[in-house]
């Protein structure tokens, strides 16, 4: 690690103990270095004085540097949770895979979990992270819990989307595991929908217009 780079690190581990630094490279701006903390990226001066978040764009191309680079840690991070710690709703011909966050309580997530035949003919796989918005130990959290324990989660989360009653059940779990990572991905409410490349849309969309956004992207 070069000297600039040790005196960043240094910098941002004394200001904020127990942060864990992942990254440090040369940004496009001479003198800026750019700090992954997580999923999280931030802007930090060659001396380790100075740090900020935002989105760096080029004038002159008028190109955003920082998303194309945050959309694939957000990607990363999705695929390190790995499919055995999610619930997936597979198409029979899957041309799409999309993770949702969601909230067992949310209308919207509801909405969209109605409509699940929908997006499976289209092609579109969803795979499915908790992000129970009113935190640990609410209701929607217990929820969340009992749906992973149970015998069949993909059918319990379907019940317990329609409002219908979920066998109460505790065992290992990932649902904290999941709300971290929709804190660190900046989540702010539910659904929120990650695409395969790791870019994001908040909120519901029907089947029609996600596959058109996803076909666009190819």
């Amino acid at each position: 690690m070069l000297a600039d780079q040790n005196a960043i690190k240094n910098s941002i581990e004394l200001a904020y103990p127990g942060i864990k630094v992942d990254t440090i490279q040369p940004s496009d701006v001479k003198g800026l270095y750019e700090v992954f903390i997580g999923p999280q990226l931030y802007y930090v001066s060659d001396d380790g004085r100075y740090l900020l978040q935002g989105n760096l764009r080029d004038l002159k191309t008028k190109k955003d540097l920082t998303e194309p680079k945050v959309a694939g840690a957000r990607a990363s991070a999705i695929n390190k949770v790995g499919l055995d710690k999610m619930i997936v709703f597979k198409a029979e011909k899957p041309k799409h895979v999309v993770s949702v966050f969601t909230d067992i309580d949310c209308g919207y997530c509801r909405k969209l979990h109605s409509e699940i035949d929908q997006y499976l003919a289209r092609g579109i796989s969803i795979q499915y992270l908790f992000f129970p918005r009113a935190g640990k130990d609410s209701d929607s959290y217990k929820k969340a819990v009992s749906v992973w324990c149970a015998d069949d989660r993909n059918k319990a989360l379907t019940a317990a989307k329609q409002g219908g009653s979920v066998e109460t059940k505790t065992c290992k779990n990932p649902v904290l595991e999941h709300m971290a990572l929709s804190s660190a991905l900046g989540a702010r409410g539910t659904p929120m929908i990650v695409f395969g490349d790791g870019q994001t849309w908040p909120g519901y969309l029907p089947a029609d217009k996600l596959i058109k956004l996803l076909e666009s992207k190819k």
